[in-house]
């Protein structure tokens, strides 16, 4: 697989909203794929497919029913209308936010817009106060290189081992200090001071880069 031209997100904001009547942050990215609908959702729900790009699901995969992504997090499947919205709950580390992913047409291709909403709860506060949006938003950052990768090259499965030298090669950690960069210039846009959001990012960066 060729990571040269890794592109994670393209569009990121960070705001506060209520969920369920309490205060809950939002981390959005967006990412504009050369694809079709159809192939897209087939990608990010079809659980022959997600295996290829990202990792191996199980579970009762309807509305109403449970996921359990391998070695990471489960939840509820709450919305799934095909080819358009599809949204869990995301429970990790005893912690539990909402994923929200729409498909929408642009141009020739589709946007996908992942939402991830987190509650504003004494167990994340810590957590969000060390690392900020970064924490989040990296990570789908290099989901997003994953997913690429997989339409680009006809649904074929990503060589993980290849994807986990890359995330620690040079190249791979100029695009995470870039992606942790980006995310807290979105932190910023939202209201957050230069140096806080600034400090966050490089923590962000350093967590994943190991150094």
């Amino acid at each position: 697989m060729d990571y040269s031209n890794a592109l994670g997100s393209e569009f990121q904001t960070v705001r506060n909203v209520e969920r369920e009547g309490q205060p809950a942050r939002v981390v959005e990215c967006a990412r504009d794929y050369a694809a079709d609908a159809t192939t897209l959702w087939a990608a990010l729900t079809d659980p022959e497919c997600i295996p290829r790009w990202f990792l191996p699901i199980s579970g009762d995969l309807k509305v109403g029913g449970r996921y359990q992504l391998e070695g990471n997090a489960g939840g509820s499947i709450l919305v799934c209308d095909s080819p358009e919205v599809v949204e869990v709950t995301w429970e990790f580390g005893g912690n539990t936010s909402w994923l929200n992913l729409r498909l929408t047409p642009q141009g020739d291709g589709v946007r996908l817009i992942l939402t991830h909403t987190m509650p504003q709860d004494d167990a994340s506060e810590e957590h969000w106060a060390k690392y900020g949006p970064g924490a989040t938003g990296v990570g789908w950052d290099l989901s997003f290189v994953g997913l690429a990768l997989h339409l680009e090259n006809d649904g074929a499965s990503i060589d993980q081992e290849a994807s986990m030298a890359w995330m620690t090669s040079d190249e791979g950690k100029v695009f995470i200090r870039a992606s942790a960069e980006s995310w807290g210039r979105a932190h910023v846009a939202s209201g957050e001071s230069a140096e806080v959001a600034e400090a966050m990012a490089q923590r962000t960066a350093s967590f994943y880069t190991g150094e």
